[in-house]
């Protein structure tokens, strides 16, 4: 690169936008991802060892998909090729495959073909790749916010390995925004409260590109003045949400939240709902509130509702936001209006309670395990009747210690499906056989 040629890519890089500039040029300059570049991990070892597989980066917008595709490329000395799987076809393939062919062949270098969005490639466009993939001419690394398993074709899948990025956490988005302010490529000389960079980095939902956007956006705004909260929320045209997430308000959006769920109000239930995502909660916190409000609160009343819960939880993980507010609505509406059973937590605490007061009592003999003789010639079970060998599966007996058999933990309620197991508990318990004298267990 001659100085005039070095000359105009310092100044169409001075005019790039905010997120542009600051894209990380080293593992050392990236934010997150430890899962994968920290020490000992997949792609650091990659990197260390000169050894790149073909890799398909799947994430949310913003989290470094591209930028772990350059760096990969400058930390091995590789010829950085990139494509848009909107805008190329098989022609362009071809050519880049060609180019690859003849770089190596000429000067020994490598090639990594960057296909951004990779999952809208068709499947005539994936498999003109393929070849080159399975003979090395090319590495491939690809980046895609949709599933691979059901975007990318199966024969290409199996060549390259499938990682997965997340989200950027608040506190790793607030360092990227306070670099931006001191790095020369960045914003250097601005200055900007600690609120206001809290702010966007709560409000930019795990994505670094729209996080830097916004504080650019909000230099702008401040025309010179330290960027201010104001600032902020004109720059992600958002207003602050009265909701700390480590304070008071936090807490008591969330006990609205699950009082709204338990008192099968799904307006109410919603509306919070939609104030802790609005002002930044993590949507997986709220998820997991719900499954445990799934089984606390709904139990066997209505035992789709902790599959209902479990569902949504896998379902944002495959969405992400927006899209992901679906099925967390579903979920809380069907849990709001499912009908409510605390006997989960009700049978444990009985349970825990009795542990507590008698101590660990010992299993009756014909509970016991009895793999050889000795154990056998001990008692251990004998007079076990096999609930199989009889009518309707069911032998009455004892279970539980002595001591304890005449306990009642569990107390299903009449609500729901519910109460077909209370009726169906109440006819067994008739069953049960009288404790005969001298008996063990």
């Amino acid at each position: 690169m001659d100085l005039f040629e070095k000359a105009a890519q310092d100044d169409a890089l001075s005019r790039a936008p905010l997120a542009e500039r600051m894209r990380p040029r080293s593992l050392a300059e990236l934010q997150g991802q430890e899962h994968l570049t920290g020490e000992g991990h997949l792609l650091r070892k990659a990197i260390e060892s000169d050894r790149i597989p073909s890799i398909i980066f799947w994430g949310p917008p913003g989290t470094g998909k591209t930028t772990l595709a350059r760096v990969v490329a400058a930390s091995t000395g590789s010829h950085f090729h990139a494509v848009s799987a909107v805008l190329s076809g098989v022609k362009e393939l071809r050519e880049a495959v060609a180019e690859a062919d003849e770089r190596w062949r000429m000067n020994r270098k490598r090639t990594i073909l960057f296909v951004d969005e990779i999952h809208r490639f068709n499947k005539g466009q994936q498999d003109a790749l393929l070849p080159h993939v399975e003979k090395g001419t090319i590495t491939l690394l690809g980046a895609t916010t949709e599933n691979p398993s059901f975007e990318v074709n199966a024969a290409l899948l199996s060549r390259m390995r499938v990682v997965t990025l997340r989200g950027l956490e608040e506190h790793e988005l607030k360092a990227l925004l306070e670099r931006a302010l001191s790095d020369p490529r960045g914003l250097p000389g601005v200055q900007a409260e600690d609120a206001a960079l809290t702010f966007i980095a709560q409000s930019a939902a795990g994505d670094a590109r729209r996080a830097l956007t916004a504080l650019e956006v909000a230099a702008a705004h401040a025309a010179g003045k330290p960027i201010d909260k104001k600032a902020a929320e004109e720059a992600l045209q958002t207003k602050t949400l009265l909701y700390d997430k480590g304070g008071e308000e936090h807490y008591n959006v969330v006990s609205a939240f699950i009082k709204s769920m338990r008192a099968s109000d799904p307006d109410a239930a919603v509306y919070w709902m939609a104030r802790m995502l609005e002002a930044g909660e993590d949507p997986r916190f709220i998820l997991r509130r719900m499954v445990i409000f799934a089984s606390e609160d709904v139990g066997n009343a209505e035992p789709r509702g902790l599959q209902v819960a479990v569902a949504a939880l896998h379902a944002f993980e495959l969405m992400g936001l927006p899209e992901g507010t679906l099925p967390l609505t579903q979920a809380v509406t069907f849990l709001a209006m499912a009908p409510k059973s605390n006997t989960a937590l009700t049978t444990y605490a009985n349970a825990r309670e009795a542990i507590t007061r008698h101590g660990p009592l010992p299993v009756p003999l014909h509970l016991r395990n009895a793999p050889t003789k000795l154990m056998k010639s001990l008692g251990y079970g004998g007079g076990y009747q096999y609930p199989h060998d009889f009518e309707g599966h069911y032998a009455p007996g004892n279970h539980l210690p002595d001591g304890l058999r005449t306990e009642r933990f569990f107390h299903p309620s009449d609500s729901g499906e519910e109460k077909a197991v209370k009726e169906r508990l109440a006819h067994l318990r008739a069953q049960k056989a009288p404790t005969e004298p001298g008996e063990d267990g």
